[in-house]
């Protein structure tokens, strides 16, 4: 079972979730990275799953580190699907979409050569 998340942890993924803008994506590991908890994907995922009813956030831009919804095994996958659509995201027959296209990073955090290796 997952720890809960801190209010610290949750405040700082919520104000980056604020921040993609409309077309582009962040996974959910990515958000735990830049949230300071490499590795609390999944609790990333337990605060997105419960923005639908208590924030006005852009939860739909979450998705996970293959380029593709997660929401499906919830029953909104579709609905997540086509917000992401309606902002000009593309997937693929996969269901897919291409992160190396989509994938938004706040410009203090873009990864750069140096961090990627």
């Amino acid at each position: 079972m997952t720890a809960p998340a801190s209010a610290a942890f949750k405040t700082r993924v919520l104000a980056l979730v604020a921040q993609i803008p409309a077309g582009r994506v962040m996974t959910y590991g990515q958000l735990a990275l830049l949230a300071g908890q490499v590795g609390a994907a999944r609790q990333v995922g337990y605060l997105m799953n419960g923005l639908l009813e208590k924030h006005d956030l852009p939860w739909q831009r979450v998705i996970n580190a293959q380029g593709a919804v997660s929401t499906d095994k919830l029953g909104f996958g579709d609905i997540q699907r086509g917000l992401l659509k309606a902002e000009g995201i593309e997937f693929s027959t996969a269901g897919k979409c291409d992160l190396g296209k989509y994938q938004w990073w706040p410009e203090s955090d873009a990864p750069t050569q140096e961090r990627l290796f």
